[in-house]
């Protein structure tokens, strides 16, 4: 089954293991990518080498030269082509995602929708790259501002999104005049090689340099050659708090550029007002979609003690509802963890949870048995939790739902903020005056707080990221295309004098 993917994809050789970018290599050594779903070994990829990534680099420099001088509107043409393009391997590499990360198969699709999606939004992009004019306080002087791509941008992303986040960062930065190099991560490397793969024909199609999107193999050394390379000006980084400290670090230390996406221990606030309905749909979605994988997941849902035993049954009934297994079988609502690594990690969560005094409305546990061979299969639990255990303050990424009881709304907020992450953020209230409350100075911290929707499922055409430690940085619509592209302030002089600023004389 997984082979009639790659073979959809163009991609059957890749069982061998090839690719650091444009052209195939074997440096001997691989990285192996078995499903999560029934730990079947899907195909291997070449781990790249030193001397690769020096390659790769140089040929990504060359492509540079020619990439920024076209048009940025046929750079768009480029990107339109590519969007076109998933849109036919839209059913084979959404089954991939699924197959090789273990989301559901309606997420996979989503996925690859998300990246078509992006694509579209980037073209329009390509139109819009404005900058402004101001007035000078010189006669015969005028002033704008203008952006100029910025080179290389190096990706590191996440196993959890193996495609859509690549694709965030990639195609604003490739409209904006940048090329790119993607390190993805070493647990879904196919999902990586998939994507490069059709993008390399489109490029080919167009006449364009191969070394316009590049893509690295390895584990964290590899990341670490970006980050410490100057002629990689931008990296862009997301996964955990603590890779994002030590990208953030090494980037500083040669004063280049970082943007991050790191973690989130995001909460819902459910008040008595709250249209339970609404309540259910968003915290279940959000809590157990992906497995818990995703960085808006729900982790915390703080909840008005007059309905805190209402909500807490409703969902509690609408856990034991749950179809848990192959995330191909569209029935299924929720697949595996992506690894044995993870497992271990949901199940001591669940044990520091009980040893601070939590109680579980909804159990948790390792599911075995026919379809559950892999050993990736958790069961999606509720605990019954304080605000302030440690274990709380931590983003376990797993479907682990914490409940909180409050008296009123500022010490919802409280809770809500107490946390370091502060990605995304939802309250639930019909009330007017509490929503305000939550989306002013004084309510929700994090970079994304919603009203009557859950935590989980941006859309593109809104700027991505959280504040604190989830790392501040920006992806995907608004401006945040901004953060691949440098500033330049011009000043022109049409007169015959040259008056100098702030009225200074400096005569001869």
């Amino acid at each position: 089954m997984e082979n009639t993917f790659l073979k959809k994809l163009g991609l059957a050789e890749y069982n061998a293991g090839t690719s650091t970018g444009q052209e195939s290599s074997d440096s001997g050594q691989y990285l192996q990518s078995f499903s999560p779903v029934d730990g079947t070994l899907i195909g291997s990829v070449s781990k790249t080498t030193r001397e690769e990534y020096d390659h790769v680099i140089g040929k990504a420099q060359e492509a540079f030269k020619v990439w920024r001088t076209l048009p940025a509107p046929q750079r768009g043409e480029i990107v339109r082509q590519y969007g076109n393009e998933l849109r036919k391997h839209k059913d084979a590499l959404g089954r991939l995602v699924s197959y090789e990360m273990g989301k559901s198969l309606q997420e996979g699709w989503g996925e690859v929708q998300e990246m078509i999606d992006i694509c579209d939004f980037a073209v329009g992009l390509s139109r819009q790259l404005y900058g402004l004019t101001m007035h000078s306080e010189r006669p015969n002087h005028r002033m704008y501002e203008q952006w100029h791509p910025l080179g290389i941008v190096g990706i590191i992303s996440a196993f959890n999104f193996p495609v859509a986040v690549w694709s965030w960062n990639a195609m604003i930065a490739m409209v904006c005049g940048d090329v790119t190099v993607w390190k993805a991560s070493e647990k879904t490397p196919l999902c990586s090689v998939a994507c490069q793969h059709i993008f390399q024909d489109v490029l080919k199609a167009n006449d364009m340099p191969e070394g316009v999107v590049n893509i690295i193999n390895g584990d964290y050394q590899v990341g670490e050659y970006m980050t410490h390379d100057s002629r990689v000006p931008l990296v862009s980084a997301t996964g955990s708090i603590r890779m994002g400290k030590i990208v953030g670090t090494a980037l500083a230390a040669r004063l280049g550029r970082a943007l991050l996406e790191l973690g989130g221990n995001n909460a819902i606030i459910v008040t008595p007002s709250a249209d339970l309905d609404l309540v259910l749909t968003g915290s279940l979605f959000g809590a157990v979609g992906t497995a818990g994988q995703r960085c808006t997941s729900t982790r915390r849902l703080i909840i008005h003690e007059s309905i805190y035993n209402e909500v807490r049954d409703k969902l509690s009934k609408a856990y034991g509802q749950l179809r848990i297994g192959n995330p191909l079988d569209q029935n299924i609502h929720v697949g595996p963890l992506i690894d044995r690594d993870a497992v271990k990690n949901y199940l001591d969560a669940i044990e520091k949870a009980k040893k601070e005094g939590g109680t579980f409305a909804v159990e948790g546990g390792v599911l075995e048995g026919k379809g559950y061979e892999s050993g990736c299969y958790v069961k999606p639990c509720i605990a019954e939790v304080q605000h302030d255990f440690e274990i709380v303050h931590h983003e376990t990424f797993a479907p682990i739902l914490y409940l909180i009881k409050y008296k009123d709304l500022d010490e919802a907020i409280a809770y809500h903020n107490e946390v370091p992450q502060g990605l995304s953020s939802a309250i639930m209230t019909t009330n007017l005056r509490e929503s305000e409350r939550f989306l002013s100075c004084a309510g929700s911290d994090c970079g994304i707080a919603n009203v009557n929707i859950g935590t989980s499922g941006a859309e593109i055409g809104g700027a991505f990221g959280g504040e604190k430690e989830t790392g501040g940085g920006r992806e995907s619509g608004s401006d945040a295309w901004k953060a691949y592209m440098r500033r330049q302030t011009n000043t022109i002089n049409y007169s015959t004098e040259l008056p100098l600023a702030q009225g200074i004389k400096f005569d001869l």
